[in-house]
Protein backbone atom coordinates (compact mmCIF):
# COMPACT_ATOMS: atom_id res chain seq x y z
CA UNK A 1 0.00 0.00 0.00
CA UNK A 2 2.64 2.48 0.96
CA UNK A 3 4.30 2.33 -2.83
CA UNK A 4 1.10 3.27 -3.91
CA UNK A 5 0.45 6.28 -1.91
CA UNK A 6 4.20 7.23 -2.82
CA UNK A 7 3.74 8.93 -5.71
CA UNK A 8 4.60 12.25 -7.14
CA UNK A 9 1.57 13.82 -6.32
CA UNK A 10 1.50 13.26 -2.53
CA UNK A 11 4.83 14.52 -2.47
CA UNK A 12 3.48 18.10 -4.53
CA UNK A 13 0.55 17.86 -2.21
CA UNK A 14 2.92 17.77 1.10
CA UNK A 15 4.80 21.02 -0.47
CA UNK A 16 1.84 22.58 -1.28
CA UNK A 17 0.18 21.91 1.87
CA UNK A 18 3.35 23.35 3.73
CA UNK A 19 3.39 26.37 1.41
CA UNK A 20 -0.10 27.42 2.23
CA UNK A 21 0.36 27.29 5.54
CA UNK A 22 2.95 29.70 5.79
CA UNK A 23 2.40 31.31 2.80
CA UNK A 24 1.25 35.53 3.65
CA UNK A 25 -1.29 35.44 0.82
CA UNK A 26 -1.40 38.89 -0.66
CA UNK A 27 1.15 38.80 -3.92
CA UNK A 28 1.39 41.32 -5.96
CA UNK A 29 -0.68 41.47 -9.17
CA UNK A 30 1.96 41.19 -11.33
CA UNK A 31 2.73 37.81 -9.10
CA UNK A 32 -0.49 36.59 -9.29
CA UNK A 33 -0.08 36.86 -13.15
CA UNK A 34 3.14 35.29 -13.25
CA UNK A 35 2.87 32.78 -10.53
CA UNK A 36 -0.61 31.91 -12.45
CA UNK A 37 1.15 31.54 -15.98
CA UNK A 38 3.58 29.05 -14.35
CA UNK A 39 0.67 26.95 -12.60
CA UNK A 40 -1.04 26.84 -15.86
CA UNK A 41 2.08 25.83 -17.94
CA UNK A 42 2.73 23.37 -15.51
CA UNK A 43 -0.80 21.83 -15.99
CA UNK A 44 -0.86 21.38 -19.31
CA UNK A 45 2.33 20.00 -19.93
CA UNK A 46 1.36 17.46 -17.21
CA UNK A 47 -1.67 16.64 -19.32
CA UNK A 48 0.25 17.10 -22.76
CA UNK A 49 2.71 14.33 -21.47
CA UNK A 50 0.24 12.11 -20.23
CA UNK A 51 -1.72 12.12 -22.87
CA UNK A 52 1.29 11.15 -25.14
CA UNK A 53 1.62 8.31 -22.99
CA UNK A 54 -1.82 6.79 -23.02
CA UNK A 55 -1.82 7.45 -26.25
CA UNK A 56 1.62 5.55 -26.52
CA UNK A 57 -0.51 2.75 -24.18
CA UNK A 58 2.05 2.72 -21.33
CA UNK A 59 1.92 3.43 -17.96
CA UNK A 60 2.07 7.16 -16.39
CA UNK A 61 2.22 5.28 -12.56
CA UNK A 62 6.07 6.03 -11.71
CA UNK A 63 6.62 2.18 -9.63
CA UNK A 64 4.91 0.15 -12.87
CA UNK A 65 7.37 -0.78 -15.63
CA UNK A 66 6.77 1.14 -18.92
CA UNK A 67 5.84 -0.87 -22.15
CA UNK A 68 7.22 1.59 -24.80
CA UNK A 69 9.82 4.42 -24.41
CA UNK A 70 8.36 7.30 -25.07
CA UNK A 71 10.38 10.23 -26.86
CA UNK A 72 7.54 12.66 -28.49
CA UNK A 73 5.80 15.11 -27.74
CA UNK A 74 7.27 17.36 -24.22
CA UNK A 75 9.70 14.13 -23.79
CA UNK A 76 11.37 15.48 -26.81
CA UNK A 77 12.58 18.45 -24.73
CA UNK A 78 12.74 16.76 -21.36
CA UNK A 79 12.68 13.60 -19.92
CA UNK A 80 10.43 13.90 -17.46
CA UNK A 81 8.09 16.76 -18.40
CA UNK A 82 5.20 15.77 -15.90
CA UNK A 83 7.98 16.16 -12.84
CA UNK A 84 8.68 19.37 -14.26
CA UNK A 85 4.88 20.27 -14.58
CA UNK A 86 5.06 19.47 -10.74
CA UNK A 87 7.70 21.65 -10.14
CA UNK A 88 6.39 24.48 -12.31
CA UNK A 89 3.24 24.59 -10.20
CA UNK A 90 4.91 24.36 -7.10
CA UNK A 91 7.30 27.70 -8.29
CA UNK A 92 3.59 29.21 -9.77
CA UNK A 93 1.07 28.80 -6.39
CA UNK A 94 5.03 30.15 -4.22
CA UNK A 95 4.29 33.37 -6.47
CA UNK A 96 0.95 33.46 -6.46
CA UNK A 97 0.46 33.43 -2.61
CA UNK A 98 3.59 35.63 -1.96
CA UNK A 99 5.89 33.74 -0.41
CA UNK A 100 8.20 34.13 -3.46
CA UNK A 101 10.96 33.59 -0.46
CA UNK A 102 10.34 29.92 -0.73
CA UNK A 103 11.53 29.29 -4.22
CA UNK A 104 14.28 27.53 -3.29
CA UNK A 105 11.97 24.87 -1.81
CA UNK A 106 11.44 24.10 -5.26
CA UNK A 107 15.01 22.82 -5.98
CA UNK A 108 14.19 20.86 -2.74
CA UNK A 109 11.38 19.34 -4.56
CA UNK A 110 13.50 18.65 -7.45
CA UNK A 111 16.13 16.80 -5.47
CA UNK A 112 13.79 14.65 -3.57
CA UNK A 113 11.57 13.41 -7.05
CA UNK A 114 15.27 12.70 -8.61
CA UNK A 115 16.24 10.95 -5.59
CA UNK A 116 13.11 9.27 -4.98
CA UNK A 117 11.56 8.47 -8.84
CA UNK A 118 13.40 9.27 -11.40
CA UNK A 119 16.91 7.40 -10.56
CA UNK A 120 14.87 3.98 -10.13
CA UNK A 121 12.38 4.91 -12.65
CA UNK A 122 15.60 5.45 -15.60
CA UNK A 123 17.21 2.27 -14.47
CA UNK A 124 13.64 0.54 -15.33
CA UNK A 125 14.16 1.88 -18.71
CA UNK A 126 18.00 1.04 -19.06
CA UNK A 127 17.36 -2.87 -18.14
CA UNK A 128 14.11 -2.38 -20.41
CA UNK A 129 15.19 -0.37 -23.66
CA UNK A 130 19.08 -0.49 -22.73
CA UNK A 131 20.53 1.47 -26.12
CA UNK A 132 17.73 2.96 -27.24
CA UNK A 133 16.97 4.72 -23.72
CA UNK A 134 21.03 5.39 -23.79
CA UNK A 135 20.84 7.38 -27.26
CA UNK A 136 17.50 9.54 -25.50
CA UNK A 137 19.51 10.54 -22.85
CA UNK A 138 22.25 11.51 -24.71
CA UNK A 139 20.06 14.11 -26.65
CA UNK A 140 17.54 15.03 -23.81
CA UNK A 141 17.84 16.56 -20.52
CA UNK A 142 16.66 14.87 -17.34
CA UNK A 143 14.51 18.30 -16.81
CA UNK A 144 14.79 20.83 -19.04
Amino acid sequence: MLKWSDVPPSWLAAVVFGLWWVAPGGARPELLWIGGGFVALGLALIFWAAFVMTRARTTVVPHLRASTLVTSGPFRMSRNPIYLGDALILAGLMLRWGAWWTLPLVALFIFIITQRFILSEEARLTEDFGPAFDAWCQKTRRWL
